[in-house]
C-alpha cells in the first residue's frame, strides 16, 4: 500500500511552496518505505509515497497522462483485484499502456469514465486525481473503507491526506477538539462517527462516497450503498454462491510480485483464508507462509470467559498440519506492549485499541521482515453474524455497554458539558437511520438487517482502520478478502435464519467451507482477537499511568474523577465493572485507553475548546 496527500488551494498560487507537501509527504513514510514524491502545478500539490507490490519499476506515482490534450494526475493508495479485466477493455477502447501497474490502470479508467471509475472497480483503494485543464480535483475511496482518506476544507482551500497526521503537518492545520469530538472520543471511543477526524475541522470520505474539489467549492456523494432485496435463491444455491464468492475474492488477492503470507489465528476466517491459499500455492509447487500471535506467558494466566473461550495453539496446529505451511509463531513480551502504546498511538492519530493495537503493530512488523503482503480476515463476523450481539436484544451499540459508567467516570463539570448518553443516542440513531429498508419485511427482520448495517458501518471500520493503520506502521500491505464488494452484496439480503444455520454463528459460511477445513477448526466457538492476561502487563500499565497522573499537567486531571481514577489505579482496572469496548478492552486495557488520551492530548498538542 501507500500514503498519499496533497493541497489544493484557488486563492493563491502554491506551485512555489512544495516544501510544505513534502513535509506533509514524509509524515507517511512508514506507508511507503520504497519512494516518495511531490508534483506541482499553480493550485495543486500532490504528494505520495510507495510501497511497491505491483511493477515495482513502472508504478511510480504522482502518476500522470495526457489524453486528448488533457492532462490528468493521480495519488493512488490501494490495490485493483481486476486489474486485467479492467485493461483489456480500456485496450479494446483505443487505450494503451506503458507499465504493467494497476496505477495506469486506474487512472486511465479515470480518464475514460470519469466519477463512473469506480463501478468498474473490485479493490481497496484510495485515490485522488487532479484535472489540470478543469482544474478540478477527484477523489474516490473504497466501498467498504478499507483504505483511508482524510481531508480539511476551508473557503477555496483543500488539503488531504491518508493520515490525519499528514493534515496537520500543513500549517494552517492546528489541532483542536471541542465538545462535539470530545464527547465521542468518550462515548464511543475508540470508533469514530462516520465522516468524522474527531480533530475540529477534519472530515473522513466515508465509505463508498466520493467528492469534487473546484473553484464553485466542494461536492460530496455516496456512490455505492448495500442495497435491500428479496433474497431469491435456495439453500443449496446460497451455500455454492457463498463458497464461490469466498473462494474467488481470496484467490485473486493472492496476486503479487513480491512475497505473501496470511495470518493463521485457528479461528474460521483465517483458516478459509489458509486452506483456499495453500491449495492455490501447492498447485503451484510453493509453500504458503502462515504467522500467529501470542503472548509471552499467557498460558499460565489465561482466563476462560463467555467470549474467550480457549486459547488458539490446538487449533493452530491442526491447519498447519493439514495444509502443510510454514508457520511462525509470533511470541510477544508484556513490556513490548506496553512500551508500543504511545507509538500505536501516534500511527493512529488518536487512542485506538492499546494491547491489541501495539500486539499488531509489532506482529506486523516481524512478518515485514520477510513479506510485503498478508491476507487476513476481517469483515466476516460483520457481514455474516459472528459476534454475540447479533443473538441479543439492542437499542444502542451493541459492543460499548458502559456509556453509565463512561460518563460517571468524568468531571461533574463534564458530565454535564459533553453528556455522553445523549451524543451517543445521536450516533446511534444517526448511524441506522441511512440502512436500507427492504418493504413487507418483518420488524424482528428488520431490526437484524439495522444490526447489520450498524456493524457495518462502525465496528467494521474500527477493526478496519486499526489493521491499516497498524500494517501500515509495519510498512507491511495487508489484504481483507471478506471485505470483497460482491460477497459483501449477496450476504447482504440473506435471511438471518440462513446465516445463522445450525444456531452456530456464521453456520452459513461454515456449511459453504465443508470439506475445506478439519472439523476441529470448522465447528470450533469463535474466539476473538487474543489478548494478553499476564499481571506483568498489569503492573506495567499501573505504573506507566501512576507517572503520568503525578503531572498536575495531564488532562486525566482535567476530565476524570480524581477518586474513581485513583481507584481504577489501585485495582488495576477492575474497580470499572464492564468493558470499556467490545468484548475484551477491560481491566488494564482501560488504563492503557487513559495512556494515550494523555500521550495523545500531550504529543499533539490538542488544544481543548470549551464550545
Amino acid at each position: 500500500m501507500c500514503g498519499i496527500t496533497g493541497w489544493i488551494d484557488f486563492t493563491q498560487e502554491i506551485k512555489h511552496q512544495k516544501s510544505i507537501v513534502f513535509s506533509m509527504t514524509e509524515t507517511l513514510k512508514r506507508r511507503g518505505p520504497d519512494d516518495g514524491n511531490v508534483w506541482c502545478s499553480t493550485h495543486a500539490l500532490l504528494g505520495h509515497r510507495r510501497l511497491a507490490v505491483i511493477d515495482l519499476v513502472g508504478g511510480k506515482q504522482p502518476m500522470s497522462k495526457t489524453h486528448k490534450n488533457q492532462s490528468y494526475t493521480m495519488v493512488y493508495n490501494g490495490e485493483l483485484y481486476n486489474t486485467e479485466e479492467i485493461r483489456q477493455e480500456l485496450k479494446q477502447r483505443g487505450y494503451r499502456f506503458t507499465t504493467s501497474s494497476d496505477t495506469e490502470v486506474l487512472l486511465t479508467a479515470f480518464i475514460e469514465w470519469k466519477e463512473q471509475c469506480v463501478n468498474y472497480l473490485n479493490g481497496i483503494y484510495a485515490f485522488a486525481v487532479w484535472d489540470e485543464n478543469e482544474e478540478t480535483l477527484y477523489a474516490f475511496r473504497d466501498r467498504l473503507g478499507v483504505k483511508p482518506f482524510f481531508f480539511s476544507q476551508d473557503e477555496g482551500s483543500l488539503i488531504f491526506g491518508s493520515e490525519v497526521k499528514a493534515i496537520l503537518a500543513h500549517p494552517n492545520i492546528a489541532p483542536q477538539i471541542d465538545r462535539q469530538g470530545l464527547a465521542a472520543l468518550l462515548s464511543i471511543g475508540p470508533s469514530r462517527v462516520p465522516g468524522s477526524g474527531i480533530l475540529k475541522g477534519i472530515e473522513e470520505l466515508e465509505p463508498g462516497c466520493a467528492l469534487k474539489f473546484s473553484k464553485a467549492g466542494l461536492k460530496k456523494w455516496r456512490y455505492w450503498n448495500v442495497r435491500s432485496k428479496k433474497h431469491e435463491h435456495t439453500l443449496d444455491e446460497t451455500v455454492e454462491n457463498v463458497r464461490f464468492l469466498v473462494t474467488d475474492a481470496i484467490n485473486r488477492q493472492l496476486v503479487s510480485d513480491v512475497p505473501l503470507c496470511t495470518f493463521l489465528s485457528g479461528g474460521l476466517d483465517s483458516s478459509i483464508i489458509t486452506a483456499i491459499a495453500a491449495n492455490t500455492y501447492n498447485k503451484e509447487g510453493r509453500t504458503l507462509h502462515t504467522y500467529s500471535i501470542d503472548f509471552e506467558g499467557n498460558e499460565q494466566f489465561f482466563e476462560k470467559n463467555e467470549f474467550q473461550t480457549s486459547q488458539d495453539s490446538f487449533w493452530i496446529n491442526k491447519m498447519t498440519e493439514s495444509f502443510h505451511s510454514k508457520h511462525f509463531d509470533i511470541i510477544i513480551g508484556q513490556q513490548q506492549l506496553v512500551d508500543l502504546l504511545e507509538e500505536a498511538m501516534m500511527i493512529r492519530d488518536m487512542p485506538g485499541m492499546v494491547d491489541i493495537d501495539s500486539s499488531l503493530l509489532i506482529a506486523c512488523r516481524v512478518i515485514k521482515k520477510d513479506f510485503t503482503v498478508a491476507l487476513s480476515g476481517e469483515c466476516a463476523d460483520e457481514i455474516f453474524g459472528g459476534y454475540p450481539w447479533f443473538h441479543q436484544d439492542y437499542n444502542q451499540f451493541p459492543w460499548i455497554r458502559s456509556i453509565d459508567e463512561r460518563e460517571g467516570f468524568l468531571r461533574k463539570e463534564w458530565q454535564s458539558r459533553l453528556q455522553l448518553k445523549e451524543f451517543m443516542k445521536y450516533a446511534f440513531e444517526d448511524a441506522v437511520k441511512d440502512c436500507p429498508k427492504l418493504d413487507g419485511e418483518s420488524s424482528k427482520d428488520a431490526k437484524q438487517r439495522e444490526l447489520f448495517y450498524l456493524n457495518m458501518r462502525y465496528f467494521m471500520q474500527t477493526l478496519l482502520e486499526r489493521k491499516d493503520r497498524m500494517s501500515m506502521g509495519g510498512s507491511l500491505e495487508v489484504r481483507v478478502p471478506f471485505a470483497d464488494h460482491r460477497l459483501v452484496e449477496y450476504a447482504w439480503n440473506i435471511p438471518w435464519e440462513i446465516k445463522n444455520m445450525g444456531k452456530m454463528e456464521k453456520g452459513l459460511l461454515r456449511k459453504a467451507v465443508e470439506g475445506l477445513l478439519p472439523d476441529e477448526v470448522l465447528y470450533r466457538k469463535k474466539n476473538p482477537y487474543p489478548k494478553t492476561y499476564h499481571p506483568k502487563y498489569t503492573e506495567g500499565v499501573q505504573m506507566l499511568l501512576k507517572d503520568i497522573i503525578r503531572s498536575k499537567e495531564s488532562v486525566l486531571h482535567e476530565l476524570f474523577d480524581k477518586e474513581q481514577l485513583n481507584q481504577l489505579l489501585q485495582t488495576g482496572g477492575a474497580s470499572f465493572k464492564v468493558p470499556w469496548f467490545g468484548q475484551l478492552m477491560a481491566g488494564p486495557q482501560l488504563l492503557a485507553y487513559l495512556i494515550q488520551i494523555d500521550r495523545w492530548f500531550e504529543n499533539y498538542n490538542v488544544q481543548l475548546l470549551d464550545q
